[in-house]
């Protein structure tokens, strides 16, 4: 089991004049509500716990007030937590000294905010280096990160300009490549895209997945969207009043919703923007070897009932196709061999890809779409119609046919 960058464990944030007496009141006497009426104090942050894993994207998701933004404050303890672990490789934050929690912010930790959070007076490279600047970095090495950083969101050319000259978007573009840049291994984003225009905002989801395969980052990432938490996130985790109503991947959520308030917010979601085809491809029922006779393979497909056989090599890598019609012509034609018939091009696709993706790879032609993984071996298989019936039913089998 992978161990964790970061570790959360019953935190809590209460904001009041006596916070420490509302912490781990049972739940009928702890509503936010109630205690705000009563006592005067805000309940922040509840209870939470959580693990992330090295190179995760992680999402926070949840409407205003519901105390995501204090959570990822609490992380790098630019807000004291009331009680609980914040743990980051096994460290404490909240017992972190000044220069330890310095040293964490400078090396360890960056984070990009809403409102980009650049310095008006300074250019674009200034700002991108300012993290570099404060932790004594000069020279040609400074110059170099601050080149690969540019360069990583697009913004070579934009060097000397001053902030204010820039659009939202590429404003919000340095405030990421300024993050990049200090090379920390943690990103916490808070709600990062959310100020942008829909189309601008939409292009820095796209540019965001291509950078997370590029850089190797473990991420926090706020936002209110559901769409663009299922978008970005390994996993996410939904917030309501300071709690953590909901932690699960995208396909969890979408597919099985912990409770009323979760299911109205996914009640309008695409699942094949989300479901991936490993959760409705079945396991392929007939693989056969190069250089199977092909009497055998047209007994075989009888037998079984398949329209379809799929050919690998002595490695297991898959090299073509075979119908049970082109099978059964051929061989009342007379000799010939597998290898002769078989249809070497045919769709294919990963097993992560979303289903709505996978549609346009078998809109036309009979043979169905065949999952590969890396090396090419066959992990299941998915014809037009158990795509189309998928989606027009709103669920796959999410527990995967191909077991």
């Amino acid at each position: 089991m992978q161990e964790s960058i970061i570790s959360c464990r019953n935190v809590w944030k209460v904001f009041g004049t006596d916070p420490a007496s509302i912490v781990g009141l049972p739940d009928e006497e702890s509503d936010k509500q109630k205690i705000l009426d009563t006592t005067g104090h805000v309940i922040a942050v509840k209870d939470v716990s959580f693990d992330i894993v090295p190179n995760e994207i992680f999402v926070v998701m949840g409407l205003s007030g519901s105390g995501k933004s204090t959570l990822v404050r609490l992380i790098n303890r630019l807000i004291e937590p009331t009680a609980g672990q914040i743990l980051i490789d096994g460290t404490d934050v909240a017992q972190m000294d000044t220069e330890h929690l310095r040293k964490l912010r400078r090396y360890k930790l960056s984070m990009v905010f809403q409102n980009f959070g650049l310095l008006p007076h300074r250019t674009v490279e200034e700002n991108v280096g300012f993290g570099l600047e404060i932790r004594g970095e000069h020279g040609h090495k400074r110059e170099e990160k601050i080149s690969r950083a540019l360069e990583l969101v697009g913004l070579q050319g934009w060097e000397k300009s001053m902030t204010h000259e820039l659009s939202g978007g590429m404003q919000q573009r340095v405030g990421l490549a300024r993050a990049l840049a200090s090379d920390t291994e943690i990103l916490l984003m808070d709600e990062p895209f959310s100020a942008l225009d829909p189309l601008i905002r939409r292009q820095m989801q796209d540019e965001f997945i291509n950078l997370r395969d590029t850089v190797n980052k473990t991420v926090v990432f706020i936002t209110h969207d559901l769409a663009e938490a299922l978008k970005l996130g390994n996993r996410i985790a939904i917030m309501k009043d300071g709690v953590v109503v909901q932690l699960g991947t995208p396909m969890e959520i979408v597919t099985n919703p912990a409770d009323d308030y979760v299911r109205d917010f996914v009640q309008d979601v695409s699942r094949g923007d989300v479901l991936p085809a490993s959760s409705i491809m079945r396991r392929p029922r007939i693989r056969i070897r190069e250089g199977t006779d092909l009497e055998s393979v047209v007994k075989n497909m009888k037998d079984s009932g398949e329209d379809f056989a799929f050919v690998t090599d002595m490695y297991g890598r898959v090299q073509g196709v075979v119908t049970a019609p082109q099978a059964e012509a051929s061989l009342e034609e007379g000799p010939t061999s597998l290898t002769n018939i078989m249809q070497r091009e045919f769709p294919s696709t990963s097993s992560d890809t979303k289903l709505n993706e996978c549609l346009p790879l078998i809109a036309e032609g009979e043979i169905p779409l065949l999952i590969l993984d890396e090396r090419r071996h066959l992990l299941g298989v998915i014809t037009r119609k158990e795509l189309i019936d998928a989606l027009q039913s709103g669920n796959g089998d999410t527990n995967g046919n191909a077991e």
